[in-house]
């Protein structure tokens, strides 16, 4: 069932897979939408679950926000999300890949009291590079002072090919471009002890976003969080092997 819901002015739409059972909310990564769990979903529903799937503002079927946001803004966001659906006002289990992870570790430590279990998968918290990033967020604003000559675009280009290389920030458009410096500025490194909640991590072992190292790290940070490495899998394994992934998220 796909439903939509007015929140902080912005249209979000969500997805609603199985009517009974516990409430688990999955919140997706970057440039990704809800439509790329659903499978996941389906499997998770034969355990014994209800998951809900929420088009991220600026993301999917949802409408952009007005102004750049930073993870705060998507916090602040899924608070008000979650007192308006009926069902995940008892409390629920929540799950976020990459960005997604992020902003499930930043709401339980804010919020610890709504969720019951949290499970991160390759989750993008680990950030230690921040200063690095905060000379590439310098450098694209530099750039952007050019953006009144005609080879504006390929000096663009050139910068981020040569000099920044391996970011995605090239590829981002309108709301997307601050909103994604914004984001890869904050490190969670030295938050995410503050997470009590019971702690699922599932990592693949051949995951070059968020590398298994950061999965260790967050092991030895988290109290008492469980480690699970999915063998020959990468950043895309709710993609690539769906069953496998929800057969390693406990009931």
């Amino acid at each position: 069932m796909e439903n939509s819901i007015l929140i902080k002015g912005i249209q979000a739409n969500y997805k609603v897979i199985g009517e009974m059972g516990k409430p688990l909310l999955i919140l997706h990564g970057w440039d990704s939408n809800s439509d790329r769990w659903v499978k996941v979903a389906e499997l998770l529903v034969q355990k014994g679950y209800m998951v809900i799937i929420p088009d991220l503002p600026g993301f999917g079927k949802s409408q952009e926000p007005a102004i750049p946001w930073n993870l705060d803004s998507y916090v602040d966001w899924l608070k008000e999300f979650t007192q308006q659906l009926p069902e995940l006002g008892r409390g629920f289990c929540l799950l976020g890949h990459s960005f997604g992870g992020a902003l499930a570790s930043k709401f339980s430590i804010k919020y610890p009291q709504q969720v019951e279990k949290l499970f991160l998968v390759s989750a993008a918290c680990v950030r230690k590079n921040a200063a690095i990033k905060k000379v590439f967020y310098r450098i694209s604003k530099l750039v952007k002072l050019f953006s009144f000559l005609p080879f504006y675009p390929f000096l663009r280009k050139a910068v981020y090919k040569f000099i920044i290389r391996k970011s995605d920030y090239i590829y981002q458009q309108g709301f997307r471009k601050e909103t994604y410096l914004n984001v890869i500025l904050e490190d969670l490194s030295y938050k995410v002890g503050f997470i009590k909640i019971p702690t699922f991590l599932i990592w693949g072992d051949k995951d070059t976003s968020t590398p298994l190292e950061q999965a260790q790290f967050l092991q030895k940070k988290i109290p008492h969080a469980k480690l699970t490495v999915i063998p020959n899998a990468d950043h895309s394994l709710h993609i690539k092997m769906p069953d496998i992934l929800a057969n390693k998220i406990p009931a």
